[in-house]
This record gives C-alpha cells, sequence and structure tokens, in this order.
C-alpha cells in the first residue's frame, strides 16, 4: 500500500475534471492564453512540476512546466489552457558537516564546518479549456 502512495506523490502533474473531457488531440495543438476566450469551456484543473537540484532553474524550468500542462489538456481533448501561477518552492536540501574537538588539562577547543544545497521545484497551473474553432484565434500568447 505505501509503494502506490509514493508513486503518486512523486507524478510531475496532476488535474481535477471540472467539465466533461474531449478525445485526445496532439500536445502541439494546444495553444496557450493569458485569459480565457469568452466562449471557452473550462475542462480541467492542471497542476505540474519540473524538479531543478541546487537551484531554481530557469526559462528551461519554466518550459518543462509549460509543456507538461499542454499534455495533460491536450490528453484531456483541451485545445488551450489558461496559465495561472509559476512559482519555485524548495522542496528539501543536502547537507554535510563535520567538526573536530580536541581538549588537554583546562581548555577545549571545537571546530565544525556545514553546508547544504536545496533541491527546487518549480511548478505551475493552468485551466484547460476548450475553445470552439471560431473564437481559437482571440487573445493567444503562444502556439
Amino acid at each position: 500500500m505505501v509503494v502506490p502512495l509514493l508513486i503518486i506523490a512523486c507524478a510531475p502533474s496532476s488535474h481535477i475534471l471540472i467539465g466533461t473531457p474531449r478525445p485526445a488531440i496532439s500536445p502541439a495543438d494546444v495553444r496557450v492564453f493569458k485569459t480565457a476566450p469568452p466562449q471557452a469551456e473550462q475542462i480541467a484543473l492542471l497542476d505540474a512540476h519540473s524538479d531543478s537540484v541546487f537551484g531554481p532553474g530557469g526559462q528551461k524550468a519554466i518550459d518543462k512546466v509549460i509543456d507538461r500542462l499542454k499534455t495533460q489538456a491536450a490528453q484531456l481533448g483541451a485545445n488551450g489552457i489558461v496559465l495561472g501561477d509559476v512559482s519555485d518552492r524548495q522542496t528539501g536540501s543536502i547537507g554535510t558537516g563535520v567538526g573536530s574537538g580536541s581538549y588537554s588539562g583546562n581548555s577545549a577547543v571545537g571546530v565544525g564546518v556545514g553546508g547544504s544545497l536545496g533541491i527546487y521545484k518549480k511548478s505551475g497551473k493552468a485551466t484547460a479549456i476548450y475553445v470552439p474553432p471560431s473564437d481559437s484565434g482571440s487573445d493567444g500568447v503562444q502556439k
């Protein structure tokens, strides 16, 4: 029972259906919108992330998150996503330290050194939408 929970917890993307899914399409056919066109139908709330070890990542990590959101949308038959929040969060760290001490008589000396590096996750949220063909050209920011 523990193994399936661990696999689910590590999934790079997820969705919550809020509308009716359609037949799957190619992720290349999913457009990114700033705001939903008036005739858009909401299909799902999407969530995706990209892990970056030792740094929050940059544009490459953002592109990976958007690609995962578009892939999820395409699997649900959505031909658009309304991009929501994209953020960084530290999900863990790796640390190490060493120390040494010595004493003699009435004196003692101790020295220690430590360090850690963060493990970051770039997260993104979007709403998967279906835009009827007559409105699909309005307000898009990326194809």
